[in-house]
């Protein structure tokens, strides 16, 4: 099942990431679709702080995974693999199957690394329609508050 949203402005996707957020049951893993500049950043970011984090997010591009405490003693790690050359056997060596049970895990350019992935998971797709405006759709998010 899916749900299709529409964003007009990054305070509509950080709602949306925020909605997410009050739904999660540890573990989850999120997988990330979309183009540079789509908000996928911005949804991280935004789903970070509704979790709890209070240090900054940034996207771990150079890094390829940035560990963040939360309030529960739970984790979130954050995991950008547009940087990853050979990307499946490259997740593997970095560790990435190990933290899907660890905590929260947000992956940007998740396509990559597909195959790897659990059955279990929240997909979502960022689509530019103008220029502040996104289709974001939804896959896997059993409890899905507007």
């Amino acid at each position: 099942m899916s749900e299709i949203f529409h964003s007009d402005s990054p305070e509509a996707t950080s709602t949306l990431a925020m909605n997410l957020a009050r739904t999660l049951a540890l573990p989850a893993v999120i997988a990330l679709h979309g183009d540079l500049g789509a908000g996928k950043t911005l949804f991280t970011q935004a789903l970070a702080r509704a979790l709890g984090v209070n240090q900054p997010v940034t996207s771990p591009t150079f890094t390829l995974i940035n560990e963040y405490d939360l309030p529960d003693g739970g984790k979130l790690y954050h995991v950008d693999c547009y940087r990853l050359h050979d990307p499946v056997p490259e997740a593997i060596a970095l560790g990435l199957e190990e933290l899907f049970d660890a905590g929260i895990v947000v992956i940007e350019w998740a396509d990559r690394i597909l195959p790897m992935l659990p059955q279990q998971r929240i997909d979502i797709s960022f689509e530019y329609i103008g220029d502040q405006q996104r289709r974001i759709i939804i896959r896997g998010w059993k409890n899905i508050e507007n």
